[in-house]
């Protein structure tokens, strides 16, 4: 009888070396592969005889629903054995894992997760920000900058008030109302980095201030995927911010 399993799989936040190797081992035994737009083909090799589905989400356009990619699990579990479900990241933060798992397991589907390195983590160590480091801040806030119903996080409010460094996912769209937000709290020249497409060779990064950042990031064209770190920390890096 034909294995029926699925295995989601973080891919980490884009450069394709940066998988686990238990990820790779995963590919190489799936019948499917369902991937994300912020996963890199490369990836896609060490699976080569595995049909491919493209699920394409990506911020602002949408090529399948996620009750359609819930489906299409389902579906192509039933039909041919082992789906991968390739994740950019990590599948448990942001990255709905938890629903398509939910939705699997109704249907009496294994399931299994493989972790992935997160962008939220990730991206600061690559450019040398330490996101914790002693006298200057004990703890990191992460949090989405845009909620399912297109506002703004109200933990963005909570954030700015702490020392903690806060790293902000898919919120480049708002990064107006997050500035706006910080500078009820902290001083104009308070530092901040944002950074497109992390770890792959057509990174950019900008650091700043948030008086400074706005125009930065309008000279440097930059727009999704981009994360957002707040916090003393970026002073520590190579890429010290223009106040």
């Amino acid at each position: 009888m034909k294995l029926r399993k699925l295995i989601l799989v973080g891919a980490g936040p884009g450069d394709p070396e940066l998988i686990s190797y238990k990820g790779i081992k995963a590919l190489q035994q799936a019948d499917v592969v369902m991937y994300d737009a912020l996963v890199s083909d490369e990836l896609l090799q060490h699976a080569p005889n595995a049909i491919h589905v493209f699920c394409g989400k990506r911020a602002g356009t949408h090529y399948m629903k996620q009750e359609e990619i819930n489906q299409a699990i389902v579906d192509n579990v039933n039909k041919y054995g082992v789906v991968v479900r390739l994740k950019g990241g990590d599948p448990f933060v942001f990255g709905r894992g938890q629903e398509e798992i939910e939705f699997a397991e109704q249907y009496q589907i294994p399931t299994e997760i493989i972790p992935g390195i997160s962008s939220a983590t990730a991206l600061a160590t690559h450019r040398k920000i330490p996101l914790t480091k002693r006298g200057i801040t004990e703890s990191v806030w992460v949090t989405t900058g845009t909620t399912s119903n297109g506002e703004l996080s109200e933990d963005i409010e909570l954030a700015a008030q702490s020392k903690a460094t806060v790293v902000i996912l898919m919120g480049i769209g708002k990064l107006a109302e997050i500035i706006s937000v910080f500078q009820k709290y902290k001083p104009t020249s308070y530092p901040i980095a944002i950074i497109q497409n992390g770890t792959l060779p057509n990174e950019i990064t900008v650091c700043g201030s948030l008086s400074t950042i706005q125009e930065s990031v309008q000279q440097a064209n930059i727009g999704a995927p981009a994360v957002i770190i707040v916090g003393e920390v970026i002073r520590c890096s190579k890429i010290p911010p223009k106040n």
